[in-house]
């Protein structure tokens, strides 16, 4: 039983501000039937760029979250046992591939290295899956695209991207926005004035200069987007920081008293 595609096309424009050339050049590895690669930060906006593009070039989306329990079979598809009869299912990369659609492998690296494997028919000239548990083989459609992505921040030996994979995809690097750009886009995501936007920003600027002194990761976009939906709703930002940027990235006391040195002296 095929589901039903319709169900992941992105039916409203996602708000997405182009950084660079990002949006060019993931229209030409598209058009050129590469697989790509996306590399930054937590809450820097890859995903949102995928959604974003997925509705830009009006294909389905069908996003996986990726997890060190992740199996071949969870991606493919499985016979499951319906009454009397054993059916197939595919799981979303087939069904992805059948349909013509992007699937969006997010933090490719937590999935374990036997899974990865999987993919690699699928990102060169060949793009096809086989299929080993029916026997067949699923040839791409040229509307099919395959994008992984990952935070390199995090990298390991034991979590990261063989050489082998790495150099089957188009690389593009992101980070977070410039100032001017990021306070347009907690701005309008957030709901608030520029201005306040504008000083979350600049904590945000500040908390990341910690990284390398005992923080391991700087506040994303993401969470100063969190922080002034709440200051929209009502909740004063010194209350709204604690809670978007003090207390999620770090449980180290020292530290978080740096930060509300920051917020206080900001705010």
């Amino acid at each position: 039983m095929e589901l039903a595609v319709e169900k992941y096309k992105v039916e409203n424009e996602p708000y997405y501000l182009p950084i660079n050339q990002e949006v060019e050049l993931f229209e030409a590895a598209y058009e050129a039937k590469l697989p790509a690669m996306l590399k930054g930060p937590t809450g820097c906006g890859k995903t949102r760029f995928v959604e974003y593009m997925a509705y830009k070039l009006n294909r389905p989306l069908i996003t996986v979250a990726c997890h060190e329990d992740l199996s071949a079979t969870d991606l493919v598809g499985r016979f499951l046992l319906e009454g009397e009869e054993t059916i197939w299912h595919d799981g979303p990369l087939t069904t992805a591939v059948r349909e013509g659609a992007i699937c969006y492998l997010d933090e490719v690296v937590e999935a374990r290295k036997d899974t990865v494997v999987i993919i690699h028919p699928l990102t060169d000239d060949r793009r096809r899956l086989p299929i080993e548990k029916r026997g067949t083989i699923v040839e791409a459609p040229p509307e099919f695209m395959l994008v992984v992505s990952y935070n390199p921040g995090y990298q390991s030996v034991l979590k990261d991207l063989k050489q082998s994979t790495r150099q089957r995809f188009v690389g593009m690097e992101f980070d977070y926005p410039t100032p001017e750009l990021e306070t347009e886009i907690v701005a309008r995501e957030g709901g608030i004035e520029e201005s306040i936007a504008k000083d979350l920003v600049t904590i945000g600027q500040k908390v990341r200069n910690l990284r390398g002194h005992g923080l391991e990761e700087g506040v994303s976009t993401r969470l100063l987007i969190y922080a002034a939906q709440l200051i929209a709703k009502g909740i004063s930002p010194v209350a709204a920081a604690e809670v978007t940027m003090v207390s999620p990235i770090t449980d180290d006391k020292e530290l978080q008293r740096s930060i509300r040195e920051i917020v206080t002296t900001i705010i």
